[in-house]
């Protein structure tokens, strides 16, 4: 059965983003420290990260990635990313949330949505029954929670303090009952899963 994932990655101190995120730095001044598990060790916006994760970092990714079927993410990720050069990164169906959804690029394998949970519908069926991924950013997987079409959620916790930009829970509405599911340790993050409980 299809489940529905979120997982996204935050500093110590609560922040998904440093100061000033966007377009050329999509984490944020300083916010690269929060993907070190990501890239295998320190990278800078100055540079294209050339490692990949090692250890249970790897093993994370390659389990999360191998159940995925089909990404949800949101227009502020897309644009801060560049749009991803015009290339779905993930090679699977990929739902962009937007309140423009008219602005869609021709090619590129995105498909624009103007509401995350017709998002998530439509990432259900084009999965294959496989999970889907709601990726974020913050703001997206906030929508997803509030809206209870998320099963499971993995904060990543990197070891730094940011001390500003975005937080996950900002301006959240609702109250999340969670199921702790298990964590993984490594130099570079703690992964906290957990099961989204249902009232």
């Amino acid at each position: 059965m299809t489940k529905v994932l979120a997982a996204i990655t935050t500093s110590v101190d609560g922040y998904i983003a440093g100061p000033d995120d966007g377009p050329g730095k999509g984490l944020g001044e300083g916010g690269e420290r929060l993907h070190y598990w990501v890239f295998g060790g320190p990278w800078t916006y100055d540079s294209e990260p050339k490692g990949e994760a090692t250890g249970e970092d790897a093993a994370w990714l390659e389990e999360a990635i191998s159940r995925v079927g089909a990404v949800v993410g949101g227009r502020w990720t897309y644009e801060a990313a560049g749009h991803w050069g015009d290339e779905n990164p993930w090679g699977l169906p990929f739902f962009i949330v937007t309140h423009r959804p008219e602005e869609e690029p021709e090619g590129g394998g995105f498909t624009f949505v103007a509401g995350v949970e017709e998002a998530v519908a439509r990432a259900v069926e084009a999965a294959g029954g496989k999970d889907v991924n709601v990726m974020g950013g913050a703001d997206v997987i906030r929508q997803a929670l509030e809206a209870g079409v998320v099963d499971e959620l993995t904060i990543i916790i990197a070891p730094v303090v940011l001390g500003g930009g975005k937080r996950l829970f900002e301006s959240f509405s609702s109250s999340l009952d969670l199921e702790h599911l298990g964590v993984r340790q490594s130099q570079y993050a703690t992964f906290v899963d957990y099961r989204v409980k249902r009232a």
